[in-house]
């Protein structure tokens, strides 16, 4: 029998109430991942800063990639490791940036990951925050060539495998924004530039791609969110996009010119999937619907998107919380209708002949 494999998808930037945050989906992947054989996510579901964990049967996946993925379009190929090039932004400060390059230096030292030297763009990148009318978050690059330029020199010239990226953001953020955040009631006003870049490296280079921002430190508060604290334990949030990119599988995006191998992993081969009731718009999980693919919806994981399954002809199982939501991936795994756990059981009826 074939590995069961689920994908977990929190849209990043929304405002989720888990996984908006700081790596605060982080748990219900590392419990999603004890009752599936391989667990397909992405980095705003395991980067939480300094904090990380490695679950060794969870594939780190950047958005547009598990789009691609989802599609059909392209596989996964897990990987031992992978050689990780650092490409730091020039708008970055010279002490925030021997902040980034010592942290890089503790995971290779720490860690034992296998870093590429670093490149520093030849422009700013000159990052801007957006937000939606309805408070979604996203941003624009002003210059993308140069981040591009940048990425080429480490594939070519230093063998990078993976891209982390640390592009300066601005200081000037919406302050009552970044309070909310801060106190866990609002959109991380930095998750949609985030996407933005990360999406650009790996469209263009078919690479394992993650962001890193680059802030001045804030002061402490004592009434900080748990679900933001993690982003209080340094000088950056490099770490857990060093140790998701070191182990994250290579994108197979020619199927038949690729001689295939065990383990290999293409979208027809998914489970289950794993998202918010109300964000089902996305185009994994579209991609996904038209597959033998068990959806799951959780209630309980509001966002600010208004996209429920039902108008989409998306067929869910809607459960309310997490908790729930594994439970039903035990029965779907044992082959067990989840409605031969409850009380009432309807009886069958004759089929309507049309």
């Amino acid at each position: 029998m074939r590995p069961y494999t689920a994908i977990l998808i929190v849209p990043t930037g929304v405002g989720a109430a888990i996984g908006g945050y700081a790596g605060d989906a982080l748990p219900v992947a590392k419990v999603i991942a004890q009752v599936c054989d391989r667990l397909i996510t992405h980095p705003n579901v395991l980067n939480g800063a300094s904090l990380y964990w490695n679950l060794p049967n969870a594939f780190y996946v950047e958005g547009y990639g598990l789009d691609k993925f989802a599609s059909g379009c392209w596989g996964l190929r897990p990987v031992r490791n992978n050689k990780v090039g650092l490409l730091l932004d020039q708008a970055i400060e010279p002490e925030l940036r021997l902040r980034h390059i010592q942290a890089a230096d503790a995971v290779r030292a720490t860690l034992g990951l296998a870093l590429t030297d670093y490149v520093i763009t030849d422009a700013p990148l000159n990052v801007e925050l957006r937000t939606t009318a309805s408070g979604a978050s996203w941003g624009t690059i002003g210059n993308p060539d140069s981040l591009l330029r940048a990425a080429e020199i480490l594939i070519k010239k230093a063998g990078a495998e993976a891209i982390a990226v640390v592009a300066r953001f601005p200081d000037d953020m919406d302050s009552e924004a970044v309070q909310k955040y801060r106190h866990g009631e609002g959109v991380d006003p930095l998750a949609g530039a985030e996407a933005v870049i990360s999406h650009l490296l790996v469209r263009t280079f078919q690479i394992p791609c993650a962001h890193s921002p680059a802030l001045l430190s804030e002061p402490p508060q004592p009434d900080l969110s748990p679900r933001s604290a993690a982003e209080e334990l340094g000088y950056t949030f490099l770490p857990c996009v060093l140790v998701g990119l070191s182990r994250a599988p290579q994108f197979i995006i020619d199927k038949g010119a690729i001689a295939s191998e065990k383990g290999d992993i293409w979208a027809d081969e998914v489970d289950a999937a794993i998202a918010p009731a109300n964000a089902c718009g996305s185009s994994a999980l579209l991609s996904l619907s038209q597959r033998r693919c068990q959806i799951i919806t959780v209630e309980e994981n509001k966002t600010l998107i208004k996209v429920p399954p039902q108008p989409l002809g998306i067929k869910v199982i809607q459960v309310n919380s997490y908790l729930e939501a594994v439970g039903v991936l035990v029965a779907h795994k044992a082959g067990i209708n989840p409605s031969a756990l409850r009380p009432k059981l309807s009886p069958l009826q004759p089929v309507i002949k049309s």
